[in-house]
């Protein structure tokens, strides 16, 4: 039985996913779109939107969180002073999935995601992750 188990392994260890998200989490937030595959976007979408919601309140205890788990001061001062007020008045939704068709090696479905409301200064070519 699969009771409380969710999410894609994606053929890694507990410990290569965490670090492989953590990655994605911080070219994604850097870039503010990134090309890759349709499986890792869509695991990747729910722990981006996590961080964003978590900080639009830019609290002290809130910026220590984000800087533990996401182990970059660059990445969380962008979260919190750049993203986090841009989607003040959202209600979740933060980023969008769009399929990129496949990719030539291997044919695996590549996808693009990037944040909705984008400011068109600070995306800079989409970065493959």
């Amino acid at each position: 039985m699969r009771h409380g188990l969710k999410g894609r392994k994606l053929n890694r260890t507990s410990s290569h996913r965490k670090a492989l998200f953590q990655n994605l989490v911080q070219a994604l937030v850097e870039h503010e779109s990134i090309v890759t595959t349709l499986p890792k976007a869509k695991e990747l979408r729910p722990i981006v939107e996590k961080y964003v919601t978590m900080c639009r309140d830019s609290s002290l205890a809130t910026r220590r969180i984000a800087l533990s788990r996401l182990q970059s001061e660059d990445t969380v001062k962008k979260l919190i002073d750049n993203l986090s007020p841009r989607f003040q008045n959202r209600n979740g939704g933060y980023t969008r999935i769009i399929k990129n068709g496949f990719r030539k090696g291997d044919n695996a479905p590549m996808a693009i995601i990037q944040f909705v409301e984008t400011d068109s200064s600070s995306v800079t070519n989409v970065e493959k992750a």
